[in-house]
């Protein structure tokens, strides 16, 4: 096992677009627009690659597991005619995804009791929600139950070895012995984290639960510095207590980006075109030989039939 797994094959660079599957040229133009006020490049990044793991096709039953304020619904809900299902643990998220009028039947449950019949799902997306479970592959295997065999699980998670400069703070601090900072002022990368994943430590859990990989990618070493907590520690608390102007909210949420009239005077978008031009080189081939990434990301298909651990792909 070990040594497949040290042998699988990790992507890094897909700017020269010959690792897009999924994605043709109108839903990759539709995504830039859903997508045109976000600030977190890594989850810009992420949210193009999710979708393009999905492979979604019309009518398909999709469920978000852990869907948050409902952004992944929304965004997919606009590029095919799907069946969506979100379930969150956190009721006042799933309010605030009702008044954006997610298309999506949403739920409050456990991740481990998920209340759906074995094989309900085409799809299934889980964003940056496995590090915050206790036990990651017994949710890893609850969402194998509730897959179709030959369905797509697409998955994110954070990078033990994450850069410097996206939270230099945890970076520092645990570098001299100390214990992350997972919740308060100074929580970065760590918040409310479990643990961070390498990626072989991802493949065996993965294998474990029973699923086949397809890909498995690191992404976006390059960041604007301590821009994890400009945009969570500062800019998510502005909106989410509704403390923005009304002419900046809309070029500041993430559920507006087809509000965003683009202009460039506008303080928000000045500041994302800032952050944009220190992310370009994750678009380049400078990325392959880096060692530091936000985000480990995989994308696992349900085999026919289980026979003990499945297999890489």
């Amino acid at each position: 096992m070990a040594s497949l797994v040290g042998k699988f094959p990790i992507t890094r660079y897909r700017g020269d677009g010959r690792q897009w599957k999924s994605l043709g040229a109108s839903e990759q133009a539709a995504l830039d627009v859903i997508l045109k006020n976000e600030a977190d490049m890594a989850y810009r990044r992420r949210a193009r690659i999710l979708m393009d793991y999905l492979e979604l096709e019309d009518g398909e039953r999709v469920f978000d597991c852990g869907c948050g304020m409902g952004f992944y619904l929304m965004a997919m809900g606009k590029l095919k005619k799907l069946r969506l299902v979100g379930l969150d643990g956190d009721i006042e998220r799933l309010h605030w995804a009702q008044s954006e009028k997610v298309p999506a039947a949403l739920l409050n449950g456990n991740i481990f009791q998920l209340p759906f019949a074995d094989e309900s799902f085409d799809k299934v997306l889980m964003s940056e929600v496995l590090e915050h479970l206790s036990d990651d592959v017994l949710g890893l295997r609850e969402l194998y139950r509730v897959l179709r065999p030959r369905g797509v699980l697409a998955l994110s998670v954070p990078h033990a070895r994450y850069p410097f400069w996206w939270d230099p703070i945890n970076g520092t601090w645990t570098r001299l012995g100390g214990e992350p900072f997972r919740s308060g002022p100074l929580v970065g990368i760590w918040s409310n984290h479990e643990r961070l994943y390498e990626p072989a430590e991802l493949i065996r859990k993965f294998l474990d639960a029973g699923f086949e990989l397809e890909m498995v990618e690191e992404q976006t070493h390059f960041s604007f510095p301590f821009i994890h907590f400009l945009v969570y520690g500062i800019g998510k608390p502005l909106l989410e207590k509704n403390l923005l102007p009304a002419n900046l909210r809309a070029s500041a949420d993430r559920f507006s980006g087809e509000k965003n009239k683009g202009s460039r005077l506008n303080p928000i978008n000045m500041g994302v075109s800032v952050l944009q031009w220190f992310d370009r080189p994750n678009e380049t081939p400078a990325v392959e030989n880096k060692t530091t990434f936000v985000n480990v990301l995989v994308k696992a298909r349900k085999p026919l039939v289980k026979t003990g651990n499945a297999k890489l792909g």
